[in-house]
């Protein structure tokens, strides 16, 4: 049995998108001959947390946690900005982290990838480690795993689960800042021994930097595990429902779709007593402060983050799901992780992305419907028509599409156990 050791910030009880795909490879790769040991944050350094996915953590595998947290969280604590778990002040957040990205490279993380370098040190040292694979974001987390794989001589890998976000998601404060962080991804594409995209636009924008062997570069997509009995075979509402899943903080759909209800709640009265519109993740307060300005609390439920299995359970029993993403060129190469989950469900969905988006792509190829980012009036007139067919009786079977067996997660640990297997055993000098 080979050992891999992991360097991601977000496992459990930690929650979040980001969770799910470290967690997979820890708790699918043994069964390809390599067992793992994680090195990630304490168990309160972010605030979203799910205590039910700490029973899918492999008694098995070793994990080592460094707590400390981000820089960010540190103040936004400190200042009281995040009140309640899986919410938190949209004003506070707004105000700290344009400070953050002028002080902290790549990112407000950086502090905890320096205490995360010394446990992975001490670890490889005490022997039995045959490679080292690093999981973004935070991109800190990659120029930690560099400094091991350097002294240590292990082979490394680097796995992107989104691009680097301070090229991407975040405009650099000024020109300096972009050359550094263009820098610092330079040094993780050119010197990991594989880089993994989780996105194929994200591969693609990545082939011509990452140069030398063609097998430097592998797309492994995003996948999903199979929803429990009890998920699929929950009670259906007796109301109409919409729901989303997923992290609301800085979407701007998500005031989309408030207005687009208030307009539906006008313009069909009778949906305040026959329809609901659950929005389950962590958010900023902004949300429910819309909502309520609105007036239609009555309408839609904020729930914030849900354990996981609840979260797959309504993903099931929803009339309609929704998926968007952060708007701009930055975020075209983001598939979110849910969609695998809600294609999974069988259960309509309508997503809120621009034509050529991945994710769109993947969605339409099952028969969801896109409609443009923003676009609240089309939003509502698709609720809308969708509520009339459901007053007059339709109910929409799930259709599952057959290819999606490609994506799910013990297949896809199979192709990152074949990659494995495939390093130098070690990193030439």
């Amino acid at each position: 049995m080979k050992r891999l050791l992991v360097m991601a910030y977000f496992y459990p009880p930690l929650a979040g998108g980001g969770v799910h795909r470290v967690l997979s490879f820890t708790h699918h790769l043994r069964a390809h001959g390599w067992a793992c040991t994680v090195i990630c944050a304490g168990e309160h350094d972010y605030w979203v947390r799910d205590e039910s996915l700490l029973a899918r953590v492999p008694s098995e595998t070793e994990v080592i946690r460094v707590s400390g947290g981000s820089a960010l969280a540190t103040l936004l604590r400190s200042g009281r900005a995040a009140r309640t778990e899986g919410r938190r002040s949209s004003a506070g957040f707004a105000i700290l982290r344009p400070l953050s990205e002028w002080f902290l490279l790549p990112d407000s993380y950086v502090g905890w990838s320096h205490r995360a370098t010394r446990a992975a040190l001490q670890r490889v040292a005490a022997g039995d480690v045959d490679a080292i694979l690093s999981s973004s974001p935070p991109d800190s987390v990659h120029l930690a795993a560099a400094q091991v794989a350097r002294s240590s001589g292990l082979p490394w890998v680097a796995d992107f689960r989104d691009p680097w976000i301070g090229l991407n998601f975040k405009r650099p404060p000024t020109p300096w800042h972009a050359a550094r962080h263009r820098a610092l991804e330079s040094r993780v594409t050119g010197g990991a021994d594989l880089v993994l995209a989780a996105s194929r636009t994200h591969h693609d924008a990545l082939a011509d930097r990452v140069t030398g062997r063609p097998q430097r570069l592998l797309h492994l997509p995003n996948g999903f595990e199979p929803a429990s009995d009890d998920a699929v075979d929950g009670p259906r509402e007796a109301r109409f429902t919409v729901a989303f899943t997923g992290t609301l903080s800085g979407m701007r759909d998500a005031g989309t779709l408030l207005e687009a209800v208030a307009g539906l709640v006008r313009e069909a009265p009778e949906a305040r007593e026959r329809m609901r519109v659950v929005l389950a993740g962590p958010h900023d307060d902004e949300w429910p402060n819309l909502a309520r300005s609105l007036g239609i609390t009555d309408v839609v439920q904020l729930p914030g983050p849900l354990p996981h299995g609840a979260t797959r359970a309504l993903q099931h029993s929803a009339d309609v799901l929704l998926l968007w993403k952060p708007q701009g060129e930055g975020f075209r190469t983001m598939v979110p992780g849910k969609t695998y989950e809600y294609l999974d469900s069988g259960r309509p969905v309508v997503a809120l992305m621009p034509a050529g988006d991945e994710a769109a792509g993947l969605l339409e190829r099952a028969g969801g419907m896109r409609l443009e980012p923003g676009d609240r009036a089309a939003l509502q007139r698709e609720l809308l028509a969708r509520f009339r067919r459901w007053q007059g009786g339709e109910r929409v079977r799930s259709a599952r599409p057959a290819w999606l067996d490609e994506h799910r997660r013990d297949r896809l640990a199979g192709r990152l156990a074949q990659a494995l297997d495939a390093l130098p055993s070690r990193r030439r000098a």
